[in-house]
């Protein structure tokens, strides 16, 4: 099915082109391009692909409530003003998959199940269309609908951003007269207390879990929340916190749309978009409205240039086009429809400054970026010539509830992730190993934050007999890697950089102590070895990253680590105007390593229990 797009308005939105009317056809794109796979009475939306591991009558549920969330935004945002059909078709499906006698009919809610996720989105939405749809239910379907909604009363979640599902679906049910429990809601709200670790962030449950759940689900339910309930005590608390958030979250945006590749569910792609508009829809946000339609309309197009939507109009399991690799087991043919969120904004009048004022440039439009963000350990550097943006990971590795046996996380525990290349699932990108002589591999499992400060990173980690204290100096399109690495004598120490995926294989050098690997456009992935490596080497791989068939991955190794404590200096590149990454001077001494950058710094960086900077 064809997107029909309006014609881009450079005047009002110079930097994307697009306005509300490109969200409006989107949205109503999308809406259109399920019908052909909903069941009989428009109860599930049953879409091609593989089923989750929840089956695919709960993957059919799933269809009609992520997509019911977009068609509640386009309905309450037009304030009814949308073909009848619309509505007509969501109400037809909430009435039939209520209906325990229908053959569709939505399964219950029961501990633990996918079907508790997707009521929180069939709450939202009949709260936000309610004058149109639930008002307009006869007396005897409105209690079917409240009826399967309280089955959530008394079930468990997981210890996660789940628990904010029950504190939805059970305002709802408050708000319509039907049974709650007072205490369910509160205690979902006071459990998230206990992971906001400050300046803004939550940790999706205990331990050091950051990724973008923090924006869409930690921020965004209880916002949601309050503004059902009308807590104006707690709608403050979210409200200032969702400032300091987005006041860091803004730089998460390449120039060209593409969000930073980190963490779990990338599939949602554009739903990291609505955080954005929620500051706006609350009026808790530090941006410029301009701003936020800049960076919102940036993501939207940006995946929309790159085939999501794909021709037939349906968001597939992948980042552009479908990948499996970035699937979790839980996330079925629909699942991608938790980008429905990025259309939040939708809620925003068409005369709200957002939609109205000129777009602003974004931060990474005006100059480099260069930011510290301690709560979750990350340090974002960003180029304004080449428009991309890198994330220094020296703290999220989601380890309570990561497999201690299993292969590490290569979306949670790379040390770096960027707007612009995707981790490959058993790549060397941006992995520091330590090799033992008969093949046995040591990485980094569990993540020791030790520092975050302006341009500046450290972190450590132990596996087994070998531990590593990483210190990182970030310069623009390039960070230096300082690594104290304490292993037996006779390993090797190998340091990836950037994976670099096309359509093509990318061009590859390698010589001077420096490998590289160079797209079409010039976006050079390159890695320098400064001190302590022997050598450089690259690793090719096919289908195994999210942008693109083709990749390739720049390294340096040092053959034979001497056993005890050894240092080891590289320097990982990235950059679309800089082909040839810089050579900095490198002296090290005991536990201190001086920097001679090409700009004219000196940077001392010393090594310890807890690793300094000084420029």
């Amino acid at each position: 099915m064809p997107l029909h797009l309006p014609p881009p308005d450079d005047r009002l939105s110079g930097h994307t082109g697009w306005t509300r009317a490109h969200w409006e056809a989107m949205a109503d794109h999308l809406l259109a391009s399920v019908v052909p796979y909903a069941t009989e009475g428009f109860a599930q939306y049953r879409l091609p692909g593989k089923p989750s591991i929840s089956g695919t009558v709960s993957d059919g549920l799933e269809g009609y409530a992520r997509t019911f969330l977009l068609a509640a935004f386009r309905i309450a945002g037009a304030r009814g003003e949308v073909p009848p059909e619309l509505i007509e078709r969501y109400a037809t499906g909430l009435i039939s998959g209520t209906d325990r006698g229908h053959p569709y009919a939505w399964p219950e809610l029961t501990d633990m199940a996918q079907p508790l996720v997707e009521a929180a989105s069939i709450a939202i939405a009949l709260h936000e269309t309610r004058p149109w749809l639930y008002d307009g239910l006869t007396p005897e379907q409105q209690e079917r609908v409240v009826s399967w909604l309280a089955g959530f009363i008394g079930k468990r979640t997981p210890d996660n951003n789940w628990v904010l599902f029950r504190v939805i679906v059970e305002q709802f049910l408050a708000e319509v007269g039907g049974p709650y429990e007072p205490g369910e809601i509160t205690g979902g709200l006071e459990r998230i207390e206990e992971w906001y670790t400050g300046d803004g962030w939550y940790t999706d449950g205990t331990g050091k879990n950051y990724d973008y759940y923090c924006g869409w689900a930690l921020h965004l339910y209880p916002s949601l929340w309050a503004r059902m309930a009308g807590d104006t005590a707690r709608a403050e608390r979210y409200a200032e916190r969702l400032r300091l958030f987005l006041e860091q979250y803004q730089h998460f945006f390449a120039a060209d749309g593409g969000p930073v590749h980190q963490g779990r569910s990338l599939t949602y792609r554009f739903a990291t978009v609505a955080p954005l508009w929620l500051g706006a829809l609350t009026g808790a946000t530090p941006l410029p409205p301009g701003r936020t339609r800049r960076l919102a309309s940036g993501v939207l197009r940006h995946f929309a240039e790159r085939g999501a939507p794909d021709e037939r109009g349906l968001l597939t399991l992948g980042w552009y086009d479908p990948f499996p690799p970035v699937v979790q087991p839980y996330s079925g043919p629909a699942s991608p429809y938790w980008a429905s969120k990025a259309f939040l904004g939708l809620l925003l009048p068409p005369d709200h400054p957002v939609w109205t004022e000129p777009e602003e440039p974004a931060p990474i439009d005006l100059a480099d970026q260069s930011v510290a963000m301690p709560a979750p350990g990350w340090l974002i550097e960003a180029t304004r010539g080449d428009g991309v943006v890198r994330l220094l990971n020296h703290g999220s590795d989601r380890d309570r509830v990561r497999n201690p046996d299993g292969p590490p996380d290569p979306h949670y525990l790379r040390l770096a992730y960027t707007s612009h290349t995707g981790p490959e699932a058993s790549g060397v990108d941006n992995n520091l190993a330590v090799i033992a002589p008969g093949g046995a591999t040591y990485l980094r499992r569990v993540i020791e934050p030790l520092a975050v400060s302006d341009g500046f990173a450290a972190s450590a980690w132990q596996d087994g007999e070998v531990r590593v204290v990483t210190a990182v100096v970030a310069a623009g399109a390039s960070e230096i890697r300082i690594h104290q690495v304490t292993a037996p004598a006779g390993h090797h120490v190998r340091d990836g950089g950037h994976a670099l995926a096309d359509a093509a294989p990318p061009e590859l050098r390698q010589g001077d102590g420096v490998a590289s690997a160079r797209r079409a456009d010039g976006l050079t992935s390159a890695v320098r070895a400064l001190h302590g490596f022997t050598g450089t080497g690259l690793a090719t791989a096919e289908h195994a990253n999210a942008f693109g068939p083709c990749s390739a991955t720049p390294y340096a190794v040092a053959i034979g680590h001497p056993g005890g404590t050894a240092v080891y200096v590289s320097l990982v590149h990235l950059s679309g105007t800089q082909a040839e990454p810089p050579a900095p001077s490198v002296t090290v001494t005991d536990d201190a390593v001086l920097l001679g950058l090409p700009d004219g710094q000196t940077v001392t960086v010393r090594l310890g229990p807890v690793p300094a900077c000084t420029r």
